[in-house]
């Protein structure tokens, strides 16, 4: 499959994750519900990670790779605990499309950090989201 193939799947998943989530969150503390979020994906994951592994894929890391990796895990997780948080206060509606502005700050951290090409194509992609979530969210 290719990377917008994987990336509609994500972005699907992504969507029932916030339905899933609302339901689930109404009724319990924002964080225990987080909580448990992560440890199923912790477990799913180590479950498809083992089944669909290949030879030589378990190796030693870099340390720049670990710190990568657990800062990324951290931002995730802070993530998490806010988006949660936001669906239990919010509608789904709302507060799903103010998180999707994450990808108007990835274009911007990938041309700052990543050196990323910042076209115009993006730039005016960029901005049509953020304002179609702030027209989303203001309504």
């Amino acid at each position: 499959m290719t990377w917008l193939t994987w990336s509609l799947l994500s972005a699907a998943f992504a969507a029932a994750t916030a339905i899933l989530a609302k339901l689930g969150v109404q009724d319990t503390d924002a964080n225990l519900a987080t909580a448990l979020r992560t440890t199923v994906v912790v477990v799913f994951t180590w479950l498809i990670t083992y089944a669909a592994r290949q030879p030589g894929t378990f190796r030693v890391l870099s340390t720049k790779t670990w710190l990568f990796l657990i800062l990324s895990g951290i931002a995730t997780g802070l993530s998490w605990l806010c988006y949660f948080r936001a669906l239990q206060v919010g509608p789904a509606s709302r507060v799903a499309p103010i998180d999707k502005l994450s990808v108007a700050f990835v274009i911007i951290f990938a041309a700052l950090f990543l050196g990323e090409k910042l076209t115009w194509g993006k730039a005016i992609g960029g901005a049509l989201m953020v304002m179609g979530a702030i027209s989303i969210a203001l309504e």
